[in-house]
């Protein structure tokens, strides 16, 4: 067993500063704090922003998020106190968001090089909101690129390559202006511009004068602007670049989008003031008692020295102060700073998980020599014990499995300028489908994103931001090793205090190389959480694999290491995916021997908007002339653009669900996989059906059972089961029983299926009365009856007319045909049309003229693939029609479908099927798609993809209606369950359809009907494995599929 022990105060050298000093050796490097970016930037006569060893000039050192106040009464009744993500009305704190001045230029020649200065006429300039990425607005192009970048590969240089869009946008520069007004009551005060976030160089100027240069775009960047301010009316100004050198580290798979897209604000703080505050929690074995210790970084930045003490308090969530201690600080000279270390003591703690978040405050007094509180601060803190035993993670001693996502700052509007509402939706989504942990996909967050994520219960790889997998060969040259550092160790700075933070991720595909060692050292040295890199495993705390196969990935697993193995990317859920996952996670889970869980990537896809046009309309790479450009492969998520909950995420709750069931006879095994929760908090619910329809319901409330243990529910359904040629099946269902902060009572948290009983014999149609008549010529055959008519094209071998009661059900002589065709993102993106050739058509009328057979051999080809397949039909008087089909595969097949398709009428819309529903599903994605019976429109049976694709079909249907109205119209059976599809849209239309509002141009008044022999499974293989093999067509094999057809009136 490891238990980690964390001293991050060793040196009284911050961590960052003692590896860069160590790598410059600068003699005069420990007279400031910021020494070391100085003497970088002297080293070098390049542009700043062309400069790999120039990524800050005068900015502050890291630490943890907080908003000083002016005493501790203002700070408790403030909302931030419990919520940090909130907005702060602390009077030592002003949000600068808004309206800003703003310029566009298409490179640094044009930019107006005189802008920062106060008299400066910026009247004639647009305005912009602050944050936004400016592209969203329609300042220049947004890229979409992933590997390749967008510019030259030539660092530290950004220089034009030709055909890209930087040949015309050389590097854009932005130039914003914002008035504010310091407050009079700030005058004695030290006052901090704090940046949470800008793509990609930063300037800063104030009044006039320059303060600093920042990169880095997803860390958090400050600067002391104290000498530059004055109360009353102050002018900032800020120039920002698109490209810079660090755009080299900025590479991932995502719209490249510029400009300060978080948060920027104010604090004023006293001359002596907290500049930091470390927090680490040590919980005992039996979890009864805890200890936090507590570092604070104390700075005078006024003219004399000072004498204060700190007041550290433990606060519960009913404002009570459980534990506190006073420090004095001693005198503390100008410009000094010490560090004090304390601890406090819990009985009993309260500890934080995921699952039960529950949160302390830590609140830091700063008092003077004469008791007077002269500044008040506080974090919100879980106590937790994370250990490593026998290559798995426990958390409070019980064992986590991490079930996650990757997740893009994204929105289709707004970029990356990410909203706390738009966090707030993604965490509660994700909490509502059973996901518990998130891999900030490949940067730090907002750091609101990490407040809810403490207060809701949800745990975080939290990733570096650096990525330079266009260029690998960066991380094996030294010049660059200090901004490798300082992404990550900024990154330690400030979220190091979250409990949320289960590992730290050094970056993301940027090859092999010994800066990521130096990294490693650097984050070693400040903390002790787990430590992740899956380029280069070696260097880290942690083995990890990107999309493997099953057979991969359990021979990662079976591979002799001590190391916990964990898939950081796997089911790659681009468009109509995610197929197989169960079988990832019956490994995982009951299996492995190493593995700790996985994220999918990733959780919602990129579309972005048009400036101008409307919110529903969604674009991805090219779609803006923007090159080089990856098309949709930023299409990605488990959810929509616009957030919406799609039939990925409805697969992905069921199968991350930690409620399993076994039912044996009548008794019903509820197994408590959660780590925490006990079955008590929760409701089962089961429903007995008989073919389809719900013949008993009850409600109980789930017994006294902790995690890991199962309680047994009895279920009476035996004496309900009297008749042996009917379906029987119970669903079960575990909810909430009490509104919590992120599910309403009744939300479903766990569910299965069970199929009790299937049909004794086979449901036959009575002997048809009637006399079928024939007429026939060269090229058809007509068959009627009363109130019936059938047409055959002999040609063509195929029904071209079907009519009951008058009612056309055939629509444009498409009757059944061969469909092989399945266009899916993970398919070649290249139509091949099928040719038909007619082998054989036959007809046999019986002798008392009661039913006709009708015999149909055909061959279809395919880019040169050929699959010989028969149809026969059996028409009996009173229109039911027996379908009975065969395809045979070879040597060379390599379809993804076999399959019949027709036509129908456009006044057949309804539709109503007992199979899987009501979300699409397939064979490989179908756990979540209960059997039942459902009714949509046709209009309503497709799914929401940001590029169109097949989509809709429907597994294991016993019966199927299409119908209009009034009711009419034809019905589908089968012996054996078949899988069908029911849309105004062919395959083809949806290959040619490039976004889904153009759906519009290519929507059918008909509707394209499918019913499936078999199709392959959906699989993972956009980037990633394809589907297993037993969810593939077989080659050198027939598939027989049988069906009825009847009128409906």
């Amino acid at each position: 067993m490891k238990t980690f022990h964390f001293f991050p105060w060793k040196s009284r050298i911050f961590p960052i500063l003692f590896i860069l000093l160590s790598m410059y050796k600068p003699s005069t490097a420990q007279t400031t704090r910021n020494s070391h970016h100085e003497i970088a930037a002297k080293a070098s006569s390049k542009n700043d922003w062309e400069n790999e060893k120039i990524f800050a000039i005068n900015k502050e050192e890291g630490h943890v998020t907080f908003i000083p106040f002016a005493n501790t009464e203002e700070m408790r009744k403030d909302e931030s106190y419990t919520m940090p993500w909130k907005r702060n009305n602390s009077s030592y704190y002003q949000l600068l968001n808004g309206q800003w001045k703003f310029n566009w230029a298409k490179e640094p020649s044009e930019r107006p090089v005189n802008f920062y200065k106060m008299n400066y006429n910026d009247s004639e300039w647009a305005e912009i909101p602050v944050p936004s990425t400016w592209e969203s607005l329609g300042y220049g192009t947004p890229i979409y690129t992933n590997v390749t970048y967008p510019f030259l590969n030539n660092p530290p240089f950004i220089q034009p390559q030709d055909g890209y869009t930087i040949v015309n946008e050389p590097n854009p520069v932005g130039s914003y202006r914002k008035e504010f007004i310091l407050p009079v009551e700030w005058k004695e005060r030290e006052v901090f511009i704090h940046f949470d976030g800008c793509y990609s160089g930063l300037y800063v100027f104030v009044n006039g004068k320059k303060v600093g240069y920042s990169q880095g775009a997803s860390n958090d960047a400050e600067f002391n602007i104290t000498k530059y301010v004055k109360p009353g009316r102050n002018i900032l100004a800020c120039e920002v670049y698109r490209w810079t050198d660090g755009s080299y580290l900025e590479d991932q798979d995502m719209f490249r989008l510029s400009g300060i897209h978080r948060d920027v604000y104010l604090i004023g703080v006293p001359k002596m003031h907290v500049r930091d505050v470390i927090l680490k929690s040590d919980v005992s074995d039996d979890l009864k008692t805890a200890t936090i210790q507590v570092k604070t970084e104390l700075t005078n930045k006024g003219n004399t020295v000072n004498n204060s003490k700190i007041r550290v308090s433990l606060i519960n969530n009913n404002k009570i102060c459980i534990d506190k201690f006073e420090m004095n600080a001693g005198k503390v000279k100008s410009g000094e700073s010490i560090y004090l270390d304390g601890k406090l003591s819990v009985q009993s703690p309260n500890l934080w998980s995921a699952e039960i978040p529950n949160l302390y405050n830590i609140d830091i007094e700063l008092i003077d020599e004469y008791g007077v509180v002269k500044e008040a601060l506080t974090q919100r803190y879980g106590i937790r014990k994370i250990e490593l035993r026998n290559k798995k993670i426990y958390i409070n001693n019980q064992l986590v499995i991490f079930k996650g996502v990757n997740r893009h700052d994204t929105h289709p509007r707004l970029g990356k300028a990410i909203p706390a509402e738009i966090y707030m939706k993604d965490l509660l989504l994700m909490k509502q489908n059973n996901i518990n942990t998130v891999r900030t996909s490949h940067y730090p967050n907002d750091v609101k994103f990490y407040a809810m994520m403490d207060y809701y219960g949800m745990y975080v790889m939290d990733e570096a931001d650096l990525e330079c997998h266009g260029n690998r060969e960066l991380p094996k040259i030294e010049s660059w090793a200090a901004a490798f550092i300082d992404r990550n160790v900024r990154m330690v700075q400030r979220d190091r205090n979250h409990p949320c933070v289960i590992f730290w991720s050094m970056g993301n595909e940027c090859g092999k190389g010994d800066n990521f060692y130096k990294v490693y050292e650097a984050i070693r040295t400040m903390d002790d959480r787990l430590i992740h890199y899956q380029g280069y495993n070696e260097s880290a705390d942690m083995d990890s694999s990107m999309y493997p196969s099953m057979e991969v990935m359990i021979k990662m697993d079976t591979t002799n290491s001590e190391k916990p193995y964990f898939l950081c990317e796997y089911a790659h859920a681009m468009g109509n995916a995610i197929g197989n996952l169960k079988e990832y996670w019956d490994y995982i889970e009951y299996k492995s021997n190493r593995m700790i869980g996985g994220c999918i990537w990733d959780w919602v896809d990129q579309g972005m908007n048009k400036p101008g046009e409307a919110d529903n309309r969604y674009y991805y790479g090219g779609s803006f002339g923007d090159n080089p450009n990856k098309e949709d492969f930023c299409l990605n998520g488990i959810i929509t653009s616009d957030r919406a909950i799609t039939a990925k995420l409805l697969q992905v709750k069921k199968i991350y669900q930690y409620i399993k069931f076994e039912l044996e006879e009548e008794l019903l095994k509820v197994k408590n996989e959660y780590a925490f929760y006990n079955l008590k908090d929760f409701s089962l619910i089961y429903d007995i059906y008989k073919n389809g329809r719900r013949i008993k319901s009850a409600k109980t409330e789930l017994p006294f059972t902790p995690a890991g243990h199962s309680a047994d529910i009895r279920i009476p359904f035996k004496q309900l089961m009297i008749d042996t040629n009917s379906e029987y099946y119970i669903n079960v269902y575990v909810i909430l029983n009490e509104t919590t902060s992120w599910g309403k009572a009744g939300h479903t948290i766990a569910e299965e299926q069970f199929i009790i009983q299937t049909p004794a014999t086979a449901a036959h149609a009575s002997k048809s009365s009637g006399t079928i008549m024939l007429a026939a010529d060269k090229n058809w055959l007509r068959i009627t009856a009363d109130n019936f008519e059938t047409v055959f094209n002999t040609d063509e071998a195929r029904m071209i007319l079907l009519r009951y009661h008058n009612s056309d059900i055939i629509y444009g002589h498409e009757g059944l045909t061969y469909n092989g065709y399945r266009y899916i993102s993970n398919n070649k993106r290249d139509w091949k049309p099928t040719a038909f050739e007619v082998k054989d058509f036959s007809y046999q009328l019986a002798e008392d003229h009661s039913y006709v057979k009708v015999i149909t051999k055909m061959e279809a080809t395919i880019d040169n693939i050929t699959v010989p397949y028969c149809v026969n039909y059996t028409i009996y008087a009173n229109g039911t029609i027996d379908v009975d089909a065969t395809f045979t595969t070879n040597d060379h097949f390599n379809l993804p479908r076999l399959a019949l398709q027709m036509s129908l009428c456009q006044r057949l819309e309804q539709v109503e099927w007992y199979g899987r529903g009501p979300i699409e599903n397939y064979w490989d994605r179908k756990d979540a798609a209960f059997l039942g019976i459902y009714s949509k429109t046709v209009s309503e049976m497709g799914e929401n993809y940001g590029r169109p694709q097949s989509m809709g079909n429907r597994c294991d249907t016993r019966w199927l209606e299409i119908k209009d109205k009034a009711g009419s119209g034809i019905r589908f059976s089968g012996d054996v369950p078949f899988e069908f599809s029911a849309l105004h849209y062919t395959d083809k239309d949806l290959f040619f359809a490039r976004y889904g509002h153009d759906l519009g141009n290519f929507h059918r008044a008909e509707t394209i009907l499918n019913i499936n022999a078999i199709q392959n499974g959906l699989g993972n293989a956009s980037c990633g494995p394809g589907p297993l093999p037993q969810y593939l067509i077989q080659k050198n094999k027939e598939y027989n599929l049988k069906f009825r057809m009847e009128p409906i009136r």
